[in-house]
C-alpha cells in the first residue's frame, strides 16, 4: 500500500506543479514515436502503474502502443462503467490519480456514471477516450459521440486535443488540475488520426496555468478569527468531511480536537478522517446519523466544518441545522463557502495547511480547553442513545444486517483493511457499524449515490493496495449493476470480497414506500433474483449462504480466510429498516427509530412510528 510519506510527497508535487514517480526526463524523451506512443510515455512519465480501460476502434492504435509499456499494468474489464469505479476506486485508496483508457462513443458514454461519481466526491480521475478522427468529427460517424459536451457539467475539465503539439503538455495539466485544489476528473478525448501522427516526444517538466491557481493558505486574518471563535464557545462540534481525507489533514483534525476538547461528528466522505476508537469521535451525522451526534449538531454554539459541503444527507431541514451555532466553515473550493449556510468566519484553504495554522495559533496563546464539560454531556447522550445493541432484535430469529458488520468489523485489521460500499441501507448498514481507524478504507459513493460503484471499486481498490483485505459490502440490487466485474476480478487473481445484504428488494426505496408511502411497494421487489451461490461458481468465485444468526461467524471467517474472491451471500428480512433515521425534510434533531436504553432499550419516535420493542 502506498504509505502516508508517498502520499504527502504525491500531493506536495502536485501542488509544485512537479511529476511524481519516475519524473519527466524518461528514456522516451527526445525520441521520434507516434502520438499514440506518446500518450502512453505520458502515462509513464506522470508515474502510472495501472491503467483501467476497455478497447475499440479509436483507441486501438492507443492500445497497440500501450502493448510495448513495460510500466503500466493494464485491467481489461468487463464494462467501461466498471473501469471509472475502479479507477475510482484505486485513487481513493491509494491517493494516486485513477486512470482510464475506452474507445469512442458508446464506450466513452458508459463511462459517464463513473466520471459523475467521482465528480461529486472530489475524486481525481484521468479519462482518455478515443474519438473520430478530426475530419469527421460533426457528422455523425460511426462510433461518435460529443464526449466532452455530454461530460462538461461532470468533470473539473475537460481537452478535445487538436495537435500532437499539444499532447504532451495536455497530459501534465490534466493529471496536475485532476489532482490539485479540489480533485476531480479531467477528460482527455483523442481524435484517432492523431494517433498516428509523427511527433517528438518531450514532456514538460513546469506548467504554468495562470488561471487555476488554487488557494492552500487560509487568510490569516480568518484564521485569527476563528481562534477567537473556538476560546469563546462553551460547545464546540467539528463537523469533518472527506476534504480531511483529501488533505491528509488527520492528525491536525485530532490534534484540535483532543487540544480543545472538541467533539467530532463526520459525513459519509469523512469517515476515516478521525479515529472510530478516539472517544470524541461521534461517527455520523445526518439522514441516518446517530440520535447522539444528531443532538450534538442541533445543541453546540459552534460549528466548525472542514472540508465538508453542508449535504441535504448531512443538513436535514436546513432552517434548523445548527440553530445555535455561530459557524466556521473551511474549504479549499470557494464556490462551496456560502453555498448552503453562511458562514460567520469563512476560510478558502487546504483543511490540512488552514488547521495546522489555527493549531499553531491555539499552541501560541497557550490555549486551554473548552469543550470539556461538554464532551461529558455528549457521552451521556452516547450512552442512552447507542446506534445498535445485539440484545435488540427487529426479527427474532433471522440475521440483523447490524450485528453481521459489527462482528465483521472486530474481525477485520484496522491498520490492514479497506471497506467499499454499495448504495443503499447495507450502505449506512455499514456507516454506522463498520469501525475504521484510518482515512481511504472506507469507499463510498456519498454525492451521486451510485449504485454499482462498491463492487468495482473494491476490485481497483485491493489492486491498488493488494496486501489489503478488500471488503464490499453490497446489495442485492446493487450489486447486479455491475456483477459483469467478478469475471474481472477472477482473471486478475484479484482476492477482494464480497458481503450481500440479500432482502430480495431495493431495500432503501422499499423502506421509504413502507414509512412515507402507505405501503405501496412500487417496483421494489426483486422477486427474479439469481442465485448467488451458482452465479459466483460460474466465474469461478468461492461463495457462500447464510440465514441464521447462529452462522454469522463461521461464515465470515471462511470468507476472511478464503485465498481469491469470495461471496457471501446474507439473506435477511426485506421488511429491515435502517434506524435511526430522519425523515425527508425534517430537521436532524427529530428522529424514528433511535434505541433509548433508559426506556429498557426500545425505538422511540417523534412523528408516530414508535415506540417499539424489540421483537415486536
Amino acid at each position: 500500500m502506498t504509505t502516508l510519506e508517498e502520499k504527502l510527497a504525491m500531493r506536495k508535487a502536485a501542488i509544485e506543479g512537479r511529476p511524481f514517480g519516475p519524473g519527466s526526463k524518461t528514456e522516451h524523451e527526445g525520441k521520434t514515436m507516434t502520438g499514440a506512443q506518446a500518450v502512453i510515455a505520458s502515462l509513464e512519465a506522470e508515474g502510472v502503474d495501472t491503467l483501467f480501460g476497455y478497447p475499440g476502434g479509436q483507441a486501438i492504435k492507443i492500445y497497440d502502443a500501450l502493448y510495448d509499456s513495460k510500466k503500466i499494468h493494464h485491467v481489461l474489464t468487463r464494462h467501461e462503467q466498471g473501469a471509472t469505479h475502479m479507477a475510482d476506486g484505486y485513487a481513493r485508496a491509494t491517493g494516486k490519480v485513477g486512470v482510464v483508457l475506452v474507445t469512442s462513443g458508446p464506450g466513452a458514454t458508459n463511462t459517464v456514471t463513473g466520471i459523475a461519481t467521482a465528480y461529486m466526491d472530489s475524486v481525481p480521475l484521468v479519462v482518455i477516450t478515443g474519438q473520430v478522427t478530426r475530419g469527421v468529427i460533426g457528422t455523425d460517424a460511426f462510433q461518435e459521440s460529443d464526449i466532452v459536451g455530454i461530460t462538461m457539467p461532470v468533470v473539473k475539465h475537460s481537452f478535445l486535443l487538436q495537435s500532437t503539439d499539444d499532447l504532451t503538455r495536455t497530459f501534465r495539466e490534466a493529471f496536475y488540475i485532476a489532482s490539485t485544489g479540489r480533485p476531480g476528473p479531467v477528460l482527455i478525448d483523442i481524435p484517432s488520426d492523431l494517433s498516428s501522427a509523427e511527433m517528438v516526444f518531450h514532456y514538460p517538466d513546469k506548467i504554468s496555468l495562470p488561471s487555476y491557481r488554487p488557494t492552500y493558505k487560509g487568510n490569516a486574518k480568518q484564521v485569527r478569527q476563528a481562534v477567537a471563535c473556538i476560546q469563546e464557545s462553551k460547545r464546540p462540534l467539528i463537523y469533518a468531511g472527506g476534504g480531511i481525507v483529501t488533505s491528509h489533514a488527520c492528525s491536525e483534525l485530532t490534534e484540535l480536537a483532543e487540544r480543545m476538547q472538541i467533539p467530532v461528528v463526520t459525513s459519509l466522505m469523512g469517515k476515516g478522517a478521525m479515529r472510530c476508537s478516539n472517544p470524541l469521535n461521534l461517527g455520523p451525522v445526518g439522514m441516518h446519523g446517530s440520535k447522539y451526534a444528531n443532538m450534538a449538531v442541533t445543541e453546540c454554539d459552534l460549528l466548525i466544518a472542514v472540508g465538508a459541503r453542508f449535504s441535504d444527507r448531512v443538513t436535514g431541514k436546513v432552517d434548523e441545522f445548527a440553530p445555535h451555532a455561530k459557524i466556521i466553515h473551511i474549504d479549499i473550493d470557494p464556490a462551496e463557502i456560502g453555498k448552503i449556510i453562511d458562514p460567520a468566519v469563512p476560510i478558502v484553504g487546504d483543511a490540512k495547511v488552514v488547521l495546522g495554522a489555527i493549531n499553531d495559533r491555539l499552541e501560541k496563546t497557550e490555549a486551554q480547553p473548552v469543550g470539556t464539560e461538554w464532551v461529558k454531556t455528549v457521552c451521556e447522550w452516547r450512552e442512552r442513545w447507542p446506534l445498535y445493541t445485539e440484545d435488540f432484535e427487529d426479527f427474532p430469529g433471522m440475521i440483523a444486517p447490524e450485528v453481521v458488520l459489527s462482528h465483521l468489523s472486530d474481525k477485520l485489521d484496522p491498520e490492514a483493511s479497506i471497506v467499499t460500499t454499495e448504495v443503499g441501507q447495507h450502505q449506512m448498514w455499514a456507516h454506522q457499524n463498520i469501525h475504521r481507524e484510518h482515512a481511504r478504507t472506507f469507499l463510498s459513493s456519498g454525492g451521486l449515490g451510485t449504485m454499482g460503484f462498491g463492487f468495482p471499486a473494491a476490485i481497483g481498490a485491493k489492486i491498488g493496495c493488494p496486501e489489503d483485505e478488500v471488503v464490499c459490502i453490497a446489495g442485492d440490487g446493487s450489486f447486479q449493476m455491475n456483477s459483469q466485474e467478478m469475471a474481472t476480478a477472477a482473471i486478475n487473481k484479484v482476492g477482494v470480497k464480497v458481503l450481500i445484504m440479500d432482502n430480495r428488494a431495493l431495500g432503501m426505496v422499499h423502506q421509504w414506500q413502507r414509512l412515507f408511502y402507505n405501503e405501496r411497494y412500487s417496483f421494489t421487489e426483486l422477486d427474479a433474483n439469481p442465485d448467488f451461490v451458482k452465479l459466483a461458481d460460474a466465474y469461478g468465485w468461492q461463495a457462500a449462504r447464510i440465514s441464521k444468526p447462529e452462522e454469522i461467524d463461521g461464515a465470515l471467517d471462511a470468507m476472511l480466510s478464503a485465498e481469491g474472491p469470495y461471496l457471501l451471500d446474507v439473506q435477511i428480512p426485506i421488511d429491515q429498516t435502517v434506524y435511526p433515521m430522519v425523515a425527508p425534510g425534517a430537521p436532524i434533531d427529530d428522529i424514528i427509530g433511535a434505541l433509548d436504553v433508559t426506556l429498557g432499550g426500545v425505538r422511540v419516535s417523534e412523528k408516530g412510528f414508535g415506540p417499539k420493542k424489540g421483537g415486536e
